[in-house]
């Protein structure tokens, strides 16, 4: 990996379900630091690109898809340079056994839910969980169970658990899934402060409203390819947003943030 190697670099993708092609990119290319969201309706493509970056999913033969740089990866070295951060990882943190809040940040160094008896752990890294917890705001949190958190504060202890080890960009996918109004507010201030602070976004979304300031390039999935590529000043109008979801759609901004209704 090289400083400049793009975060995400997409070449002839295709990804097939039975017969279907459910994804077909013949290049994408995602910069590394910038902050980026993939906009799509349901059923669009963002979670089987998610896949792909995660390495969960590999596109069929002739395909290439290289993550900073590389196109072979260890999962687990993969996961120290992005963090990953989603609403149904939760639901991992949630069983039993009761898992506490550092334990769950520390853990997130071995890519496992917990910390078991053959991981060795250094004083460094809980010193870096402490450091990621209270950068997101949940220092009081720790000592409680994940299960007894509500949806947002457990949110906010992934997105640390994601920071820990410092990587180079973090994938958000739906993060605000769940949230109320109100901590979904709180949420989406907290990541300004991760942005702002160097970490760069890559947010999946269908919520035109969570686009955060600090992300300046939208790119549209519709069907499985991309529908739009560009700066978020000129894809979140009316227009482009009536075409990628199909209805009548009027976009607007309350200073800093982009929102949109459905008209009729």
């Amino acid at each position: 990996m090289t400083d400049t190697a793009p975060l995400l670099a997409l070449t002839d993708v295709q990804v097939m379900a039975d017969d279907a092609c459910i994804l077909d990119l013949p290049a994408l290319t995602l910069r590394s630091g910038e902050n980026i969201a993939i906009l799509g309706a349901n059923g669009s493509g963002k979670s089987t690109l998610v896949k792909l970056i995660t390495r969960q999913i590999y596109p069929r033969y002739g395909g290439q898809v290289r993550i900073f740089g590389q196109d072979s990866w260890n999962v687990f070295e993969l996961r120290q340079l992005l963090g990953i951060v989603s609403s149904t990882m939760q639901l991992d943190f949630d069983a039993e056994p009761p898992l506490e809040v550092l334990d769950c940040v520390v853990s997130g160094f071995f890519a496992s839910r917990g910390l078991w008896a053959h991981q060795v752990y250094t004083q460094e890294m809980v010193d870096a969980s402490r450091a990621a917890i209270e950068e997101v705001g949940a220092t009081h949190l720790i000592g409680r169970s994940m299960a007894s958190l509500s949806t947002g504060e457990a949110r906010r202890v992934l997105i640390a658990r994601a920071l820990a080890h410092r990587p180079c960009a973090l994938l958000l996918d739906e993060p605000c899934a769940g949230l109320d109004p109100a901590a979904r507010h709180h949420f989406l201030d907290m990541l300004r402060a991760v942005a702002r602070g160097g970490t760069a976004l890559l947010l999946i979304t269908h919520h035109i409203e969570e686009i955060l300031p600090e992300i300046s390039r939208i790119v549209m999935l519709n069907g499985g390819r991309i529908a739009d590529d560009g700066s978020k000043d000129a894809l979140l109008t009316s227009e482009a947003l009536t075409r990628l979801f199909g209805l009548p759609i009027a976009a607007g901004r309350r200073g800093a943030w982009y929102h949109a209704d459905i008209l009729g």
